[in-house]
């Protein structure tokens, strides 16, 4: 039984990376995601940051957040690992700040994001 899987509700095998640290010891670094959603409703596009990328889109999907519970259900279209929160949840507000469905198509259609973005 793992202790730390058990207590922490953002625990996912992919979003954890042991790094040693000598005498058998291991810390944990935690990687966090941007995403992009696609409605298969209407296709609108919903930009987000996590720490747990699947628990997340189950929270989309079963309508926990308000805003966007009406053009449900979702699917995963863009999704980027980061070393850092804020690195993700920055891309996240500038993402969002150009409100432009032609740059969100774009980074959806050649799965990448585009520097100076």
């Amino acid at each position: 039984m793992n202790k730390q899987r058990d207590r922490d509700p953002d625990y996912r095998r992919e979003a954890y990376v042991p790094m040693s640290i000598g005498k058998g010891r291991a810390i944990t670094e935690k990687m966090y995601f941007l995403y992009i959603l696609q409605s298969e409703k209407n296709s609108r596009y919903y930009i987000g940051s996590t720490s747990n990328l699947d628990r997340r889109l189950l929270e989309h999907n079963s309508g926990k957040t308000k805003s966007i519970k009406h053009h449900r259900p979702f699917k995963i279209v863009f999704s980027k690992e980061f070393d850092s929160a804020l690195e993700a949840m920055q891309l996240e507000r500038k993402l969002k700040k150009f409100k432009s469905k032609r740059i969100i198509e774009r980074v959806v259609r050649e799965q990448k994001l585009i520097m100076g973005l």
